[in-house]
Formats: structure tokens, sequence, C-alpha cells
């Protein structure tokens, strides 16, 4: 099968008139210290993996640039969050949590405004479907009024005193410092947020550099950034990693690294502060997860969820289900049905409806993707559904491979991409045995219906991942669900209420349960004359 007879790029009469990209956003603006700045250097072109049919040829749409900012505005950056912060001392780190509230409340407000704009963004910028990028607009306002809720319940827990030992002493958790968050392509906005967001609302101050891709759609956001929160606690650098970041690092003043991406860059952006030890990492990494599944399993559940697990926004999530194990008994009806299932779903542009394969923003990706094909090809497997991995320009259909063996890059490397390795096991100790050894340890998918094979199966694979999905694809959500990996997938628990605890720190006011100390106390208390040692009760 030809991709074209499957996916075609439209002309720019048949783009819908509201999702159409008007003139190029050519973003010259950036956040420091409270003023939005104009940018007169050199700057960054950024194009969309939608390119447009023009007679007989296919032109690359051009969506804008962003700034490529050198050392010396990474540093003014750095210095306007340090200053802003006060080691502590500043009126955002000393605001009350009500007050902190409260501007992450405007913020959200202002935010709700852009979202027809941010979601025409994520559309363009990064190929995800419309249905998806709304999803992820609303997704992330909903998780910034989960944060405030959580933090509101865990505000009330901390109103109390505690007498031990004579002892009387309020804990409550309190900032680190300057935070860098570095967000990445695939949920440029939810994924940036649901650290940022943390960070801001436990007093930390913020250095934030948008993906590499995903850039644009932030520049809506500036105005909100800066009319909610006080001068230079939201701060925004753009440009080439080793240009702006690498002098953060080296300054060793960033006291909480925040970062989406590859173990690999985690290791060089740790390296490169001179007190890693000092620093805080709280990092969302790559991940090869799997899905087991046992002879016994219902055969169109798993097609369904492990279809949806692989191939939603075509296998660009660290969640996406990356390597499936089936039992070699069933392997063939297996594939039969996932390949029918594959061959249902719709190719096309984001905005259309129904649409669940769209070009992929990487450059040079789909060269990468089909050279992962061949080599397992090269090896004895066989792209088994029609057209798999054929390419149009950014566009690779997806390829389901089988059988897949250790010796391949389909089964070692994270594809992070629209390709379906399939692996057949003729004990379960095979799937078990990758688990066990695999440098990363994120989630697993179990699909089967025995209680005694799944339990037996359920009680080590805690042990090796962080997450066990029962019948049902690999996941984030729900954001309340405490969302990390073992080994080299992450480092630190993004969730609603476990992000706040990752953003701060418990600090407590003690002292020797003596009439002096209880007279000083209430008198503090009683007359509002502390933020932190305080009564006040959140509602």
């Amino acid at each position: 099968m030809a991709v074209q007879s499957r996916f075609s790029f439209p002309t720019p009469e048949e783009i819908p008139e509201q999702w159409q990209f008007p003139t190029p956003l050519e973003q010259r603006s950036y956040l420091i210290n409270g003023e939005i700045h104009h940018w007169d250097g050199p700057m960054h072109p950024v194009d969309s993996p939608v390119y447009l049919r023009k007679e007989d040829r296919l032109e690359k749409v051009r969506l804008g640039s962003y700034p490529l900012m050198t050392g010396v505005e990474a540093l003014q950056a750095l210095e306007s969050a340090c200053n802003a912060y006060d080691k502590g001392r500043g009126a955002w780190p000393t605001l009350s949590v009500e007050d902190r509230i409260r501007h992450i409340e405007e913020f959200t407000l202002k935010m709700r405004q852009q979202r027809t704009e941010v979601v025409r963004l994520l559309m363009w910028e990064v190929g995800k479907t419309l249905k998806d990028s709304e999803k992820e607009f609303d997704r992330t306002v909903d998780y910034i009024h989960d944060t405030v809720e959580a933090l509101k319940e865990l505000d009330r827990r901390s109103s109390s005193f505690t007498l031990e030992q004579q002892i009387l002493g309020q804990i409550r958790r309190s900032p680190l410092g300057v935070v860098l968050c570095m967000g990445p392509f695939n949920y440029p906005l939810n994924e940036t947020f649901t650290t940022l967001i943390p960070a801001l609302i436990m007093g930390n101050t913020v250095i934030f550099k948008p993906p590499k891709l995903g850039v644009l759609l932030h520049e809506p956001l500036l105005k909100a950034f800066q009319e909610a929160f006080p001068p230079g606690v939201v701060n925004t650098v753009y440009g080439d990693g080793p240009s702006v970041i690498n002098p953060l690092m080296e300054s060793g003043r960033i006291d909480v690294l925040a970062f989406i991406g590859s173990s690999r860059v985690a290791d060089l952006l740790k390296k490169a502060h001179p007190k890693p030890h000092r620093m805080r990492g709280i990092l969302g990494l790559e991940a090869k997860n799997p899905a087991i599944i046992l002879p016994d399993a219902d055969l169109d559940l798993t097609v369904k969820e492990t279809l949806l697990g692989s191939l939603s926004f075509n296998g660009q999530r660290c969640t996406a289900l990356k390597l499936i194990f089936v039992h070699r008994s069933i392997a063939d009806r297996y594939i039969n049905s996932f390949c029918n299932a594959l061959d249902q779903l719709k190719a096309g542009m984001p905005w259309e409806n129904g649409v669940n394969l769209t070009p992929l923003p990487e450059p040079e990706k789909t060269t990468w993707l089909q050279s992962l094909v061949q080599d397992a090809v090269n090896q004895g497997a066989q792209v088994v559904n029609p057209g798999g991995g054929a390419i149009s320009r950014s566009f690779f259909w997806p390829a389901v491979l089988y059988p897949v063996a250790p010796s391949m890059q389909a089964y070692q490397l994270e594809q992070f991409g629209p390709i379906v390795p399939i692996v057949p096991y003729d004990h379960i100790d095979e799937p078990l045995d990758y688990v066990a050894t695999s440098d990363y340890g994120q989630q697993i998918s179990l699909f089967g219906k025995n209680p005694d094979q799944m339990a037996a199966l359920i009680d080590p694979l805690v042990n090796q991942v962080c997450r066990v999905n029962l019948n049902s694809q690999c996941q984030r959500g729900p954001d309340t669900f405490p969302f990390t990996g073992r080994k080299d997938s992450a480092e630190g628990t993004l969730s609603v209420s476990d992000a706040l605890r990752c953003f701060s720190i418990r600090s407590l006011v003690a002292a020797k349960n003596e009439e002096v100390n209880q007279e000083l106390i209430n008198n503090i208390v009683r007359e509002r004359k502390s933020r932190f040692l305080s009564t006040d009760f959140i509602f």
C-alpha cells in the first residue's frame, strides 16, 4: 500500500478557516524581572510538521521564529530569579499560602483567555490532533485547580501545633529556591506546567525554558505571567541548551532542576553544576514500557488497549507501550486483530475530525524510524501490516514488526514513534527477564484473566516498575496518582500532591513547652505576626 493512498497533505484551501495559520509569529519577546523585553538578536526558525500542497510540490509551513539568546541574557534571568527569592527573604517566598494561591488563580483566569490560540499552535507546532490539543489545554487548567486544592488541604493539615516530649512545634513546608523548568515537546504545555505550577505555588522562583519544539505556543501566555506574578518570580529564556542552560548550571545558583527529557541530557546538566549534591533533581526521563499478553487474555480488549497504548499521538509518549510480548500460542490471532484495527485508524491533519495519525514534528525522525525497521528486517523480522513504514515527508505510517528479537534495535531502543515491536514468548520468564534487566522502570501493562497468575506477576513487577496496569494501556493519569519511575526513567514523583512535596522541604518552628514560649507563640499567632507560624485555616 502506498502511503499516498492513505494520507496526503492539504492544499491551503482545504484548511478550515478557524484553524488556518495567519501571519508567522516572530516571537521577539521574553520575560525577565517582570518586564517583557524585545529581542533584536538572531532568531531560530520554526517550521510546522504540516506541509502544504501547491500544484505539484509540497512546501513547508513556516510558523515563525524565537530568540537565540546567549549566556548573557540567561544570567540576567538568573539574577532576576535570585533577587526575587533573595535567599528566602523575598516577597514571594515569604508570602502566605493564601496569597500565592490568589496569584496562581489570577494567572489561570488569564490563561483561559488564550485557549484557542494555544490549541492552534499545539496543532501546527507539534502535530497534535485538535481533540488532544484541547484536552492538553483543559487538563492543564484542571491540574492547576487540583494543585491549588491539594495545597489548601496540605496547609490545613499543617495549621496545628504538635507537642512531643515537651517540645512544642509547628511543621510546614517551605520553598527550595530557584527552579529551572524544562519541559518536553510531546506535551509542551501540560508537562511543563506540572513542574512550573507546583514550583511557583510553593514559593520558589522560576526560570522557564520551553522545549525546542513547542516554543511559540507559550508566547500567548507571557503577558499573563507578567501580570499575575511579582517581578522576577517567572523568567523565560530561549535558545540552544549549551548557550543558555550551561551558564545557569555552571553558576551553581540553581537549587532545583525540573527536567523532562532524556537521562543522557539530565546527566550532563547535573554534571555542569559545581555542587550537584545541593541541587534537587525532579526528572521525568525515557521509558520502554512493555505489555505482557497472557494466553487467556481477552483478545478484543487487549487489541483495543495495546493499539491506543502504542500509537496514541503517534507513540510519542514516555508512557507509550513500546514493546509487546505475546504468548506464542495466540500470537497469530493477536497480530491479525491488531493489524486489522490499525488499518481502521485515520491519518490526516491535526484539525480533521476523527484523525488518529498525524505528521511527526522532529526533523529527520522518519529517517531514523525507517532505520529501526530496516535493522529489524535485516535480522529476520517482518513488517506485518500493509504499508507499514511508508513515508511521506514528515508522516510515517505505523510499522508493526514481528517477530522481534533482543538483538534488534527496535527491542533495545525507545522508538518514541509509530513502530510497534512484537515479541513472541513461550515461558513467562522471558518477558520478566526483560523487565528485570531493562534500564527503564516506569510502567507495564498485563493482559490476562486468571487471578492466581496475575497476582503472581504483580508481586515481583511492583518491585521493578512503578505502575502495573491490569488489562489497560500505560498512562500518566489521573494526575492525583503518583507518576514516577525506577532506574533511568525518573527521579522524584510528579502528581498533584507529590509535586508539592518535591518542590518544597519540611521546616519547623520549635520551642520548649514553657510558659514564656507559650506566651510568645500565642502572641505571634493571635496577632498574625508571622505567615509561617500561623493557625489560619484556608477554606
